[in-house]
């Protein structure tokens, strides 16, 4: 084994993250392998599940969050459409919100629950040997997160989703104008950690 390979493994296996260095010219530096790399390779370094971090090589700064940004940008614009339009509209709005600080909390804990699905699945799959896996139980499971989902989201901007009315009978004026109290936060509070309880009940 390479020792570009033992640093790798390393991080892979909860050891020091690779540091990566980013140069005014845009140019990557591996400071493990002592070699420039791209966001080509640092995809497939977040794919194999090494940890790294990036530092602005002039300032020191830490820019990971930025260019793990640029690496979703770039599958993006090259057709891979992993992120809905009406939830980057949603995740937009929430910048400046309220409730923003909640919501990388309950991005990571939703995705690392959904991956740990996925991988159940996959082993289930892979058990069955001799049978056609079908995707019927896959479908399930993601109509399941994404309504789950899409309750909390609602929960988290409750007044920005009016209740459908039930009747055409018309609503009193006053009702379309009030203003929320202290304790509708409070009760959406409760019901967001309720079903962020429920979640976590469900993946253990």
């Amino acid at each position: 084994m390479t020792e570009d390979s033992k640093t790798e493994s390393a991080a892979k296996g909860g050891g020091q993250p690779v540091v990566i260095k980013k140069y005014a010219n845009r140019r990557l530096y591996n400071t493990a392998s002592s070699s420039y790399v791209t966001l080509d390779h640092l995809a497939e370094m977040v794919k194999e599940g090494v940890d790294f971090v990036v530092f602005d090589a002039k300032t020191n700064d830490e820019i990971t969050r930025s260019v793990l940004t640029q690496i979703i940008f770039e599958e993006e614009s090259r057709g891979q459409n992993l992120l809905p339009i009406q939830f980057l509209r949603q995740l937009i709005r929430f910048y400046g919100d309220q409730m923003q600080s909640f919501v990388p909390t309950y991005l990571e804990m939703s995705l690392e629950g959904f991956a740990r699905q996925q991988e159940q699945m996959r082993q289930q799959m892979a058990g069955a040997i001799g049978v056609q896996p079908g995707f019927g139980l896959f479908e399930d499971q993601v109509r399941q997160n994404l309504a789950l989902f899409d309750r909390a989201m609602k929960m988290f901007t409750p007044f920005a989703y009016p209740p459908k009315p039930e009747s055409p009978t018309p609503q009193p004026a006053s009702s379309a104008t009030s203003e929320p109290t202290l304790d509708d936060l409070k009760r959406r509070m409760a019901e967001m950690q309720d079903a962020i309880a429920k979640l976590a009940s469900r993946e253990g």
